[in-house]
């Protein structure tokens, strides 16, 4: 769904990146691919990439504070990443992708809808979300609704429809 929303152009940045999953698809669309993760092994993540025809500028940092120029990009993707940023630190964040961004460029981010089955399905796994999710897709939305020109907020429904909501892909462009 998040890639779904990205118009291509001449460079885009994705933020927590992890394993690349999305880079032979920004290939498709992007002539510059960056990328910016806490944790994830760069130099690997690269060379498996370019051994495979797809250049990359992949660095190590935070979302809160971008070693890149203002206006930048034409687009950043962040998938699943914002609810591990506690509430005060999601404006402080998209303040960040705003100043990358050229304007007129867009965000876009996706997140898992909090729902009380999903808490429950997790502790009975022994696992608490909350240890690991501190914001809920309300709260993303309301910081990206500050700092953007909202475009559409998507939901994907599990099956049916009967759970409800489980994931957000919201599109936002900076004016």
């Amino acid at each position: 769904m998040c890639l779904e929303e990205l118009t291509g152009g001449k460079s885009v940045l994705e933020i927590g990146f992890g394993t690349g999953l999305t880079f032979f698809n920004l290939h498709e669309t992007y002539a510059e691919i960056h990328g910016l993760d806490l944790t994830a092994s760069t130099d690997e993540i690269a060379r498996f990439f370019r051994e495979r025809g797809v250049e990359t500028h992949l660095r190590q940092g935070d979302v809160r504070s971008l070693p890149y120029a203002d206006g930048f990009f034409d687009s950043v993707l962040m998938i699943s990443i914002l609810e591990h940023l506690r509430p005060p630190d999601l404006q402080a964040a998209f303040e960040e992708v705003r100043r990358v961004l050229r304007p007129g460029g867009q965000v876009v981010y996706g997140a898992p809808v909090e729902r009380p089955l999903m808490i429950l399905a997790f502790r009975a796994l022994g696992y608490d979300i909350h240890q690991h999710h501190f914001s809920t897709e309300a709260q993303i939305a309301a910081a990206a609704d500050r700092t953007f020109q909202r475009i559409r907020v998507r939901q994907l429904r599990g099956p049916l429809g009967w759970t409800g909501a489980l994931y957000e892909v919201g599109h936002f462009i900076r004016g």
